[in-house]
């Protein structure tokens, strides 16, 4: 039983990444049939942080009220779909409305699946968290490899995501059928808050992660145009930054819970970060596109696993439900993040697009030192 909830729920991680990850990398062709540039389109991606901020807000206590099976078998077949459904609107104004909605469907499920990971680790004693995340780095790869394939060969980005819908939505319904959630951990809490607010532990966990989410969320947004307005490769190039960050941030994943369960998480995440800090200095200074590739390279290793440490690290905190602490941890983080791609993008429109990872070093450099607010758990 237990092997097979270990299999299920990372299969789920996988399935979330595939469903999702096919965005990315046509990004490019998104702008170019909005017809915005830089600074507005770093606008409309304010809209998925606010949809994640309105889940985090409430969807702890969805969880706990009706399990972690039910939100994941209804919100998950709804991933790929609305994924599709992006690359076929074509005017700003309803684009940022819908990636609102978009924020929910993709964050309800995304903290459903990480509580249900977390109890499968409290129930059979096995660290699975960074594992499971890893997992979900290769299902996001193999999105952007495909994105980068349907891109080489001339399909538009609604039917390429769509065709990943055809497959992805009756495999999504076969697996969640399967899964037998394992049951809640216990915690100290009395009296439940209807918001997810969080707490002076929890905050600590956000200071430390701050600077690894605003590097893996630039580099998502805003890689690809960052090769093709440097480096003038073809687009297919251009595409390569996401596959080499994820193959990389999946690679450091994989392998993070023996490394965590040797040194505890401090030590890991100071040198983890430190990779990070020195593959965008690399990004930074990059003389041609394969300097750049393996400055990507380092960062994906490097931010691998700053958000499963901190999950793992709020799901154990012990002192209300792991739902509460999970989700006021990513509420606070979004909140914070919140006006990131805006500024970003006003960056890239005024300095180049180089700035948006050069305004970045101090703050994955204060990641390097706020590393000492993990928890050094060895088990």
């Amino acid at each position: 039983m237990t092997l097979d909830r270990v299999f299920r729920i990372r299969a789920v991680f996988f399935i979330h990444a595939l469903a999702s990850g096919g965005l990315y990398p046509r990004i490019p062709q998104i702008q170019q049939m909005l017809g915005v540039d830089e600074a507005t389109l770093g606008l409309l991606f304010l809209g998925m942080p606010l949809g994640a901020i309105m889940t985090f807000l409430f969807g702890s206590r969805l969880i706990e009220a009706f399990g972690t099976r039910p939100v994941i078998a209804l919100c998950l077949p709804l991933l790929p779909i609305g994924t599709a459904l992006l690359g076929a609107i074509a005017w700003p104004p309803l684009f940022f409305a819908y990636f609102i909605v978009y924020g929910l469907v993709f964050s309800l499920p995304n903290t459903a699946l990480n509580v249900e990971a977390d109890r499968i680790e409290a129930a059979s004693g096995a660290r699975i968290m960074n594992s499971c995340h890893g997992v979900w780095s290769v299902g996001y790869l193999l999105a952007t490899l495909l994105g980068t394939l349907a891109e080489g060969i001339g399909l538009t980005p609604v039917l390429h995501m769509g065709l990943v819908a055809v497959a992805l939505v009756p495999a999504t319904l076969w697996i969640v059928a399967g899964l037998d959630p394992a049951p809640p951990r216990p915690h100290a809490a009395q009296v439940m808050r209807r918001i997810a607010l969080p707490t002076g532990a929890v905050l600590l966990l956000v200071l430390f992660t701050l600077g690894p989410s605003l590097l893996e969320g630039a580099l998502r947004n805003w890689s690809v145009i960052y090769m093709r307005d440097s480096f003038g490769a073809p687009s297919w190039v251009d595409t390569l930054t996401l596959p080499v960050f994820l193959s990389a941030h999946a690679l450091g994943r994989l392998n993070a819970d023996r490394f965590v369960l040797r040194y505890g998480m401090v030590r890991v995440a100071r040198v983890l970060v430190t990779l990070a800090l020195c593959g965008t200095a690399m990004v930074v200074l990059a003389p041609n596109l394969w300097v750049a590739l393996a400055g990507f390279l380092l960062i994906g290793v490097g931010v691998s696993t700053a958000y499963p440490m901190t999950t793992s690290a709020a799901a154990q905190i012990g002192d209300r439900p792991a739902t509460l602490n999970v989700m006021s941890l990513t509420l606070s983080t979004q909140v914070i993040l919140l006006g990131a791609p805006a500024a970003l993008g006003w960056v890239a429109q005024h300095w180049g697009i180089t700035s948006v990872f050069t305004v970045l070093l101090p703050v994955v450099a204060l990641s390097v030192w706020l590393a000492r607010f993990l928890v050094g758990r060895r088990a």
